[in-house]
């Protein structure tokens, strides 16, 4: 698998984004799922909104992590060799990813407008399994003139994220925007005009036929680096403060 980022660099986004449309294989995506679905149940964290697993542990309340080995199965084959090939995490604290959220979200879910802030290097790396979905920017310094009229606000940019698609953002895009996923059971308006990644898609004449995506239940794979670690020497010190 030829792997270029150059050329998937969303341009009409300000520094920086890249969108890798069928990033994964259909197996691959399959294992991944079956594997997500089989840990033990005690792994899952329950939120009003949706469910979620963190590893290889959520960070302390100072934002550190427990160093600790990724498990193999979310590290190959995204890891290595793909994320190596890209280069993505090559200037990052650690030369990789050491922590991975995974979120599930069924039809109708979503996540309110946030931002991840200083605890990880900024880049974001995420793999979308099952569904599509489309992930909203928003501008920190926008003040009003993004208002929906409806008293929401409206999203400065639309980012369509296919299933076994590859979505990185960083730089400027991770400091100054905040990013969300909007409350429906369909996502609408689609089309070259609203959709700042549409010349990337794998499968852009279907959405363009229907101008809309029914969502399914589609689960997340957010891989960060964690600037804080904590060694196994130091980690007693961290102990409660989770």
């Amino acid at each position: 698998m030829g792997l270029d980022l150059d050329a998937a660099r969303v341009k009409t986004l300000p520094d920086e984004a890249f969108y890798i449309a069928d990033f994964i294989s259909e197996d691959e995506e399959a294992s991944l799922l079956q594997k997500i679905n089989s840990v033990p149940r005690p792994r899952w964290t329950h939120l009003s909104h949706r469910r979620l697993q963190t590893w290889p542990s959520a960070l302390t309340k100072t934002n550190t992590l427990i160093a600790a080995p990724l498990p193999a199965w979310l590290v190959s084959p995204i890891i290595r060799p793909r994320f190596d090939e890209l280069g993505l995490f090559r200037d990052a604290p650690h030369g990789g990813p050491n922590h991975i959220l995974i979120n599930e979200y069924r039809p109708g879910q979503g996540i309110m407008p946030h931002e991840d802030g200083p605890a990880y290097h900024p880049l974001v790396a995420t793999v979308s399994l099952g569904s599509a979905t489309v992930l909203d920017l928003y501008a920190k310094t926008d003040n009003g003139d993004d208002d929906d009229g409806q008293g929401g606000r409206r999203p400065r940019y639309r980012v369509l994220q296919e299933r076994r698609s590859l979505l990185v953002t960083r730089g400027a895009l991770y400091r100054e925007f905040l990013h969300g996923i909007a409350e429906t059971d369909r996502d609408e308006a689609l089309g070259a005009g609203t959709i700042c990644n549409w010349d990337l898609l794998g499968e852009r004449e279907r959405f363009q036929a229907a101008g809309w995506a029914e969502r399914q239940t589609r689960v997340s794979l957010t891989y960060r680096d964690v600037v804080r670690v904590a060694r196994l020497g130091n980690a007693m010190k961290f102990v409660g403060k989770s």
